[in-house]
């Protein structure tokens, strides 16, 4: 790796004027787990850092409007122990607890999973979950924009990173009778991709028998973070039983597209633990919500 220059910038149009001075020879970085990497193996290239994690805000998660923010320099550790988040976005406090070590959750943040765009990545299955949003600004203002709309392919996101950043997520907390949850399996419990990761939110009726509404991600099974939409179509307004729920995995499973690899194991294997995982994380979900 080799820069010639690293700028901290103080605000966010900052930022952004310094990307514009360097015509795509800079990148922002905030925890640098994945880019510093990526430099070294010289997977991307960079004449300059600006990095934002002094810039007032971005650090910060809060209530605004109805949504929980989360700005864009907040690290996974701090998600992880977020009282606010374990109780009002389980999902993502539980996806933020399997990634990495606790040096990597130390300095690692959410937004630097989404530019990463990785299928696997596990703030991305959470979030997918969440039904979240992520603020994107440029030098022209900024937009709220639908995380499901900002991948592309495997390691490429829509997100221009030598002239946009992220600057902070936003989603509805758990109201009543609802919950999430995030399964995971690993070759190992540290340091090693997912060969399978789910994320889900349910919403139940007054009663606790019946789905009102749903959200089921998994992952790594698809080029992008992946919304399994025939099972949640399965569920929704359905009374909630073996038989149903079975449906509705069965579904996932086939609307899964696994690959067998030696990193990640046989397909087959993998189509079994999305049986197993997304079922699993259903039951406790609605356990959940049922208080």
């Amino acid at each position: 790796m080799s820069c010639e220059e690293y700028i901290l910038a103080s605000t966010v149009e900052e930022a952004l004027a310094a990307l514009a001075s360097l015509r795509g020879e800079g990148r922002l970085i905030a925890g640098g787990t994945d880019l510093v990497l990526q430099l070294q193996h010289g997977e991307r290239k960079a004449r300059c850092l600006v990095d934002i994690t002094r810039i007032p805000g971005l650090n910060e998660i809060r209530w605004q409007d109805s949504y929980i923010v989360i700005g864009a320099a907040v690290t996974f550790a701090q998600i992880e122990r977020s009282a606010l988040i374990r109780q009002r976005a389980t999902v993502l406090a539980e996806a933020a607890s399997w990634v990495g070590s606790p040096q990597i959750r130390n300095v690692g943040t959410l937004a630097g999973n989404i530019v990463n765009a990785q299928p696997a990545a596990d703030g991305a299955i959470a979030l997918l979950a969440l039904d979240a949003e992520a603020e994107i600004a440029n030098l022209t203002g900024r937009q709220w924009v639908a995380l499901a709309n900002l991948f592309v392919s495997p390691g490429v996101s829509r997100v221009d990173a030598s002239s946009e950043m992220i600057t902070a997520f936003r989603f509805r907390a758990h109201g009543p009778r609802e919950a999430s949850a995030f399964e995971r399996l690993a070759r190992r419990k540290a340091l090693a991709l997912p060969l399978i990761n789910v994320g889900v939110r349910v919403m139940l009726d007054a009663e606790g028998v019946r789905m009102r509404d749903v959200r089921i991600s998994i992952g790594p099974v698809a080029p992008m973070p992946f919304r399994a939409q025939q099972a949640e179509a399965v569920l929704k307004n359905r009374v909630i039983d073996q038989d149903t729920l079975t449906e509705a995995v069965e579904a996932a499973v086939l609307e899964s597209k696994p690959r067998s690899s030696l990193l990640r194991a046989g397909k087959e294997y993998r189509r079994e633990l999305i049986r197993v995982l997304t079922r699993r994380a259903l039951l406790r979900a609605i356990e959940a919500a049922r208080g």
